[in-house]
């Protein structure tokens, strides 16, 4: 985590390369400074790449809201919140979680696609409805409970196992 704020912050972490790879580098960046007017001296040179690489970097950095770990890492590490675009993902609309089960059950045999899509709604449904029960949860236990993408994936994942099994018994 030193690592990425000072990335975040500076744009430059202190002793990433040894004196040869700087050397390498700005004569890399050389004909390129020269062209826009910088003056053929080391330092300036490798001013003018960590200005080039802070603006074209992007990091994507991806953190849980679940427990603590989130605020203590801020509190070490300010760049996290202050050289950074937030965003915060809210919960899938019934269409785009109608439409990941589709997809995921595609593969499955069922003797209709009319099933297949009301199993998509249906599984959409009880989705939403552990959102509308975690609110519930929250207002009662005063504990916040989290329903996530990745949960949404197992419970169409251990449909799928689960009628891949049944079918198999019924077979045997």
């Amino acid at each position: 985590m030193i690592d990425i704020n000072d990335i975040l912050s500076s744009g430059y972490v202190p002793e990433l390369f040894a004196q040869d790879e700087k050397d390498e580098i700005t004569g890399k960046v050389r004909s390129e400074a020269k062209s826009i007017g910088i003056p053929d001296m080391a330092e300036d040179l490798w001013n003018f790449y960590l200005d080039k690489t802070m603006k074209n970097l992007h990091l994507c950095l991806c953190f849980s809201p679940v427990s603590e770990k989130f605020r203590i890492r801020a509190r070490k590490f300010p760049a996290l919140i202050n050289c950074t675009s937030i965003d915060w993902f809210h919960e899938w609309p019934e269409d785009a979680l109608i439409g990941v089960a589709n997809r995921f059950l595609k593969d499955v045999d069922l003797p209709s696609d009319e099933l297949r899509e009301n199993l998509s709604r249906h599984m959409a449904f009880v989705h939403l409805s552990i959102g509308e029960a975690n609110i519930e949860f929250k207002r009662t236990e005063r504990r916040f409970n989290y329903t996530t993408p990745t949960s949404y994936l197992e419970l169409i994942n251990f449909y799928k196992g689960l009628l891949g099994n049944k079918q198999g018994i019924i077979t045997d």
